[in-house]
């Protein structure tokens, strides 16, 4: 189970001072008007996870949204994924983080966006969240389950709060069985607040929590590709970019990535589930990896 003490841990790694204040310094720099911003202006710096913007409107995608849910976004960061789901489909949203100063900004950043009667944002532990059963449609998560060490814990509390036929979507960095991750990653500067598991067991906990998996999808390939594509773009610093965030620690962070898929110490995995048993299966057809490239696992991993 994890402790009070590992989850201060967590907050402090995420929490930066004055958060707020150098994303917005940061925005008008590039040329944004603050005062006025689009959600798409915010997506080099609020997509906090592999293949940014691209792995939120993938994961909506197998969601076919009608834009009449209410989605709890678990561990919703600085609120990248909630803003574009209540921008693009209309969904009212609901944002959970344990950090405080991700909220804050969530928050504020939802103001400038004239998002704030779509989106709302609260500091919570996704262990013990305080929503009643059966309250969301959607639970949406994405790269927060590698802090995690009670998996079981955090799926049985997800399963609580959906309705008896609310889906789960989910994308997670996964132990790809090449060895320990190098570190720093941006999800932990080390190994003690680091919980990975291999995609197989990733699958598995969902399922021993009563899950229906019916969708599972390798995406190391695409991630691997993002991180080559983000180190060949290296040069003079980008007005905006994800060191925004991560602090002075970001070029280590993303050169570790780069690295750790490359050597397939990690993976990235994606996938939807359902509360209730469905008949049919979703499968999605991807592309072919380049030569050289790791294989990727089976896309229907349905027994």
């Amino acid at each position: 189970m994890e402790t009070r003490p590992s989850s201060q841990t967590i907050a402090q790694h995420y929490g930066r001072a004055d958060l707020g204040t150098v994303i917005l310094a940061a925005l008008n720099a590039a040329g944004k008007n603050i005062d006025r911003l689009e959600p798409d202006d915010l997506a080099p710096i609020d997509e906090l996870h592999s293949r940014g913007r691209e792995s939120t409107s993938d994961l909506a995608q197998l969601l076919a949204l009608k834009g009449d849910e209410t989605v709890l976004d678990v561990g919703c960061g600085i609120g990248g994924p909630s803003r574009y789901l209540a921008k693009t489909y209309g969904c009212r949203v609901t944002g959970l983080d344990l950090t405080p100063e991700f909220c804050q900004v969530a928050t504020m950043l939802a103001e400038r966006t004239g998002l704030a009667g779509k989106v709302e944002y609260r500091q919570g532990d996704a262990l013990a969240m305080s929503f009643a059963d059966r309250s969301f449609d959607v639970a949406w998560s994405q790269s927060v389950a590698m802090n995690i060490a009670d998996r079981d814990r955090l799926n049985n509390e997800i399963k609580r709060v959906l309705k008896p036929t609310g889906r789960f979507a989910f994308s997670d960095v996964v132990d790809a069985g090449g060895g320990a991750p190098h570190f720093p990653v941006p999800w932990a500067r080390e190994s003690s607040i680091s919980f990975l598991l291999t995609a197989q067991a990733t699958r598995a906990k969902l399922e021993a929590a009563g899950f229906n998996v019916i969708t599972f999808e390798d995406e190391t390939a695409r991630a691997l590709a993002r991180a080559e594509g983000r180190m060949k773009s290296a040069g003079a610093p980008l007005a905006l970019g994800l060191h925004i965030v991560l602090g002075q620690d970001a070029p280590a962070m993303l050169k570790n990535m780069r690295r750790n898929y490359q050597e397939g110490r990690v993976g990235l995995v994606q996938g939807i589930a359902t509360r209730r048993k469905l008949k049919s299966m979703l499968v999605r057809a991807t592309p072919p990896l380049r030569e050289g490239a790791r294989p990727r696992c089976s896309r229907d991993l349905s027994r």
